[in-house]
């Protein structure tokens, strides 16, 4: 195998171009600093430049680099840079009529393949003397009108940004003086670092995915400028050898990471939003100033990440992670998950969640991954960086308390189920949450069975369970399949609190009857695990049962019915409102009836009901006569006067009169 040779020097472009000959290659995008619509970053670019040569300011523009091939340079990255300096030192030779037929030779050089009329021009460009005093015109028009102009040219879109950079120039630059000799002097004031990649084979397909981050200035192009520069201000690389340099890592190993998870053939989105999501989880790590503005910020849209939000510390995380996936990546290692993520799944994986999932419960951040999906890639991230050798059983014990904790949810008595992590400051609660218990991730139930406490307050009552379920798999590991039974469980998602509370539990680990346990377990899968709907006789066999020999079940919902002067009641209409109903203190009615359906199914239970002389007619008619309830309530409302001596059915939830609302007596 052939070794890849990497040489890296600092250099100035005409040094460059004194001794090598630069040729962009055709795979390679047009130029596209002159664009018309790039007025920001091409006035950027060259008040940089301009500054550095007026105020003899030494400036480095980062890395250029390329194969060698038949002593040619083709750039691999840093041709749009190349060219507008091309065009500054023809500009530059022509002002001070220095273009002699060794300064042509030596900018002739230069060459573009990406199309022959490129080519053509910058050769013609040169060749062609041409002067500037007394131009009345543009640049760009006294070109045009060069006899040697082929006025085909004018459709090359290199050419044609050619000529508007070649403006921007002439107004920028004329008047700087000793413009050529600071520009061909030995110690240039301008200046970047060359790296020469001999032997890494540089197919069309590589420089595909080297364009792929789209269009030039692009908020990812825009970004890596200003972050380089920033890195470079802060020091935070003066200790790193160039091949472990972020500039070119980005541009190289990491590339080929977010090529593997991109979206269309661009993957300026995936960068954006896989280092905006890190700088989100840093700012809440790190306590920063305004980080709950900055957060959200940042989730509204991750292409608009100020370099200024990145410490030093969040630079060398971003870094890891960077290397982290990297390598998984390329191991084929698999992150997927055997557990339930509900409403939080991604289509595919965790990771491409975070850099290229649409988010489709929000119309307004479709490019940006939801709060929970960036808490789960947290956990993710801190055990693949924690736990030296990956272990499929230990990180989905990690994962499903994290899932557990982002699971829980608000639930309102009418079943709407937000989720917990909504807002900037519940993704920095939760945050600091995880990272807290991440010390342990590597052995979470062992590590949460001796927790003596938490710091963090962000869903306390979740975390006690966990810690509570620790402490019963410790104690006895037979309790570990029971409960993750329980947890898959689409009622209870990831919470045990109402089963261990159907068993008897009382605070004594030990106590805990793990047969009865099981059985409240099957019970629940059974007869309450179908998002879309509860068994038909549920509502029926609830009237039966009876707290303090009452038999109201439905009193957990209240409100008005002026139609009839009447108490509304709710019978549970959805599924999913009884989560809600399980967590008030209505729920030993659901607790009664989940003990009896161990041994009798709900038919039993009904036909076994003996109701007591004190119970109303209409109640013992709606237990026993299953049609009433199924053909004229389907809107699962009732309304009972204050003597209670008859029910409505109510035809809809509020319905505005009796018409069509049966009676009951």
């Amino acid at each position: 195998m052939t070794e890849t040779i990497h040489k890296g020097k600092v250099c100035s472009f005409w040094e460059l171009l004194s001794t090598t000959k630069i040729e962009v290659p055709i795979i390679q995008r047009d130029y596209a600093q002159g664009r018309k619509n790039e007025r920001e970053i091409r006035d950027n670019f060259l008040t940089a430049l301009f500054n550095s040569l007026s105020e003899l300011k030494p400036i480095k523009l980062d890395f250029v680099y390329g194969s060698i091939e038949k002593d040619i340079l083709q750039p691999l990255d840093g041709q749009q840079r190349l060219t507008t300096l091309f065009l500054l030192h023809w500009y530059s030779c022509q002002l001070n009529n220095d273009c002699s037929e060794e300064v042509k030779k030596t900018l002739l050089n230069f060459s573009y393949e990406t199309r022959i009329s490129s080519r053509e021009f910058c050769t013609a460009l040169v060749n062609n003397d041409f002067h500037l005093g007394g131009v009345e015109t543009t640049l760009r028009d006294k070109i045009i009108d060069s006899p040697w102009f082929v006025l085909s040219w004018e459709k090359d879109p290199t050419i044609d940004a050619m000529l508007r950079m070649i403006d921007d120039i002439h107004e920028r630059f004329q008047n700087v003086s000793d413009l050529w000799t600071k520009l061909i002097e030995k110690d240039c004031l301008i200046q970047f670092y060359h790296v020469e990649l001999r032997n890494i084979g540089l197919t069309d397909d590589l420089y595909i995915k080297m364009n792929a981050r789209g269009k030039l200035l692009s908020p990812y192009e825009n970004f890596k400028a200003s972050f380089q520069k920033y890195i470079n201000d802060q020091s935070w690389e003066a200790n790193t050898s160039l091949m472990d340099s972020f500039a070119l890592k980005i541009d190289t190993v990491w590339t080929d990471l977010l090529w593997s998870h991109r979206k269309g053939d661009s993957i300026d989105e995936a960068f954006m939003r896989f280092a905006s999501a890190i700088a989100m989880i840093r700012l809440s790590i790190e306590r920063a100033d305004n980080r709950i503005f900055n957060i959200s910020a940042l989730q509204e849209n991750p292409n608009k990440l100020p370099v200024e939000l990145i410490s030093n510390n969040g630079f060398k995380y971003l870094v890891s992670c960077f290397d982290l996936y990297s390598e998984i990546d390329k191991s084929g290692l698999s992150l997927e998950l055997d557990i339930n993520l509900w409403q939080h799944k991604p289509i595919d994986t965790i990771f491409t969640a975070i850099v290229y999932e649409d988010n489709l419960s929000s119309t307004i951040q479709r490019n940006s991954a939801t709060y929970t999906q960036k808490v789960l890639f947290f956990a993710q991230t801190e055990y693949l960086r924690r736990v030296k050798d990956f272990n499929q059983d230990s990180f989905t014990d990690w994962m499903r308390v994290v899932r557990n904790i982002i699971s829980r949810g608000d639930v309102t008595k009418y079943g709407d189920r937000p989720a917990i992590i909504r807002s900037p400051q519940a993704f920095d609660g939760v945050i600091n949450l995880i990272s807290e218990l991440s010390e342990g991730c590597e052995n979470i139930i062992s590590y949460l069975s001796t927790l003596p406490t938490i710091k963090s307050a962000f869903a306390r009552e979740q975390i006690e369970e966990e810690i509570l379920k620790a402490r019963l798999i410790s104690n006895d590991i037979n309790f570990k399949e029971v409960i993750i039974n329980l947890e898959e469980n689409n009622l209870l998602r990831g919470r045990i609190a109402f089963p261990l509370y159907v068993a008897d539990y009382h605070d004594v680990v030990s106590f805990v009857d793990l047969e009865l346990l099981k059985k409240i377990e099957n019970v629940l899968k059974v007869y309450f695990n179908n998002e879309n709907e509860l068994p038909e006789k549920f509502r029926a066999a609830m009237l039966t049962i009876e707290d303090n020999n009452e038999y109201k079940y439905y009193n957990y919902w209240w409100s008005f019915w002026n139609v009839a002067n009447a108490d509304k009641r709710c019978l549970i209409d959805k599924y999913r409102e009884l989560e809600y109903y399980i967590d008030t203190q209505y729920n030993i009615y659901f607790k009664k009836l989940v003990l009896a359906l161990i041994d009798r199914s709900f038919e039993q239970i009904i036909e076994d009901f003996d109701p007591p002389v004190t119970m109303s007619n209409w109640k013992i008619r709606l237990i026993k006569e299953p049609y009433l309830l199924k053909h004229y309530c389907k809107s699962n409302y009732i309304a009972i006067p204050e003597d209670e001596e008859c029910c409505y059915l109510l035809k809809s939830m509020r319905p505005r009169d009796i018409l069509g609302c049966e009676i009951i007596s």
